[in-house]
């Protein structure tokens, strides 16, 4: 075998590791990204309390479209999360409960919109409560008029309610303005000191470093996740 046909067979081996080397590096991020969108896909529903519960195996759901923003459940912060606008579950812990959210609509202004100017109209109602008793493993559900149009969402927003219904389109409770001074203590379930301790240092709103980074990745849109993706890889 002659020294140049050697040295082909040689290049060739080398070249194609290469190759596949690169094809692996391109696709490894698009796979870890597929794999992490489809287990944050599956968490849809968000806990509301502290620590581990018995109780919670038979908690209630709390559907909120995406309209409604939840800030606060028995007290305990639920603003923590990279996006509005979109919709959640919340999981409630039967018995007693309370939940503070605000309505908020988006109407795209007509005309021509100055530079740096919002491209919106948002108008939201003020902070309301709905207290109500949650039954095991039952499912709930905002129900509300929505506005058809800006001027119509300006009229009724102040006096904005919304009731909370059952599965059986019974309503629980009429929602009514909120005042901090009627809120709730913090959580239902004190965290124990290993629970904190597994997750890290607690936050002002009770929640760990890694809840609130299951939280934030469990809310963020797939190019939110590519975006955090490529920073974390670097």
């Amino acid at each position: 075998m002659s020294i140049s046909r050697v040295l082909r067979v040689s290049r060739s081996e080398l070249r194609y590791p290469a190759r596949w080397l690169q094809l692996v590096r391109a696709l490894f991020p698009a796979l870890l990204l597929s794999a992490l969108v489809g287990c944050s896909s599956a968490v849809t529903k968000l806990e509301t309390w502290e620590g581990d519960p018995a109780t919670a195996v038979n908690a209630a759901t709390l559907k909120a479209p995406g309209a409604i923003q939840v800030s606060r459940v028995n007290g305990r912060s639920m603003t923590n999360y990279l996006m509005d606008d979109l919709a959640l579950d919340y999981a409630l812990l039967p018995g007693e409960n309370e939940v503070v959210f605000t309505y908020k609509t988006i109407w795209a202004k007509s005309g021509v919109v100055d530079n740096g100017e919002s491209k919106v109209h948002v108008i939201k109602s003020k902070p309301q409560v709905a207290r109500f008793e949650a039954s095991p493993n039952e499912t709930y559900r905002f129900e509300f008029d929505k506005p058809e149009s800006r001027q119509q969402a300006e009229q009724v927003m102040p006096e904005f309610s919304a009731a909370i219904v059952g599965s059986d389109g019974q309503t629980l409770v009429q929602s009514s303005d909120w005042s901090p001074a009627e809120s709730t203590s913090v959580g239902r379930t004190p965290l124990s000191g290993s629970t904190a301790a597994a997750g890290g240092t607690l936050s002002e709103d009770g929640m760990t470093s890694l809840e609130r980074l299951k939280a934030v990745w469990a809310t963020a849109t797939d190019e939110e996740k590519k975006t955090f993706l490529r920073w974390a890889f670097e």
